[in-house]
């Protein structure tokens, strides 16, 4: 099986400083669920991994989430694109846990639940969290300038072997060409 990660905010849709408290608040990027698309048309499998501290933080609530889970999902099905995992970590930075990013434990969950080896797996995200968590888990960080991409690019210090896009699309581009 193949298979993308992807992080959510910023990379699948519209990011805020203020977070995404509603499906309201939630638009996709142009683009983005259209490669989602592209890449389950050539037989990739897509997962989402996402800190969502807004829960603990009391931002928003379980039922907020899924609520714009459900209409990220349901988007993506009105594009013909599939959304094949959903995990994301509840907790603060303050918290010791295993799944909030830079730590790897959310994509090793995936892999272990999808039983795919992360080595070589592209993991797509536009924070250094996101390309940290790639890397430690032994998977392929990938950076798109979409969200906080442009700044994450500008402070340096990412992992060794990141890839930089313009988007997701263009991301998807370049997978779809070395598949």
């Amino acid at each position: 099986m193949k298979l993308v990660i992807l992080d959510r905010d910023g990379v699948i849709n519209i990011d805020s400083d203020h977070f995404i408290k509603s499906p309201y608040e939630w638009r996709p990027i142009p683009g983005a669920l259209e490669a989602i698309a592209r890449l389950n048309g050539a037989g990739i499998h897509v997962a989402v991994a996402t800190n969502q501290s807004g829960i603990e933080r009391g931002l928003l609530d379980m039922n907020a989430l899924n609520a714009i889970h459900a209409k990220m999902l349901k988007a993506a099905q009105q594009v013909g694109a599939r959304i094949d995992a959903i995990y994301y970590c509840p907790h603060s930075g303050d918290a010791d846990c295993r799944c909030r990013k830079p730590l790897p434990g959310m994509f090793i969950d995936i892999g272990q639940r999808l039983n795919v080896p992360l080595e070589g797996v592209p993991c797509i995200g536009d924070g250094l969290r996101d390309l940290q968590a790639a890397a430690a888990a032994g998977a392929k960080p990938v950076l798109v300038l979409t969200g906080k991409g442009a700044a994450t690019l500008a402070a340096g210090d990412l992992p060794q072997a990141t890839q930089v896009f313009k988007d997701l699309s263009a991301a998807v581009d370049s997978i779809l060409a070395a598949a």
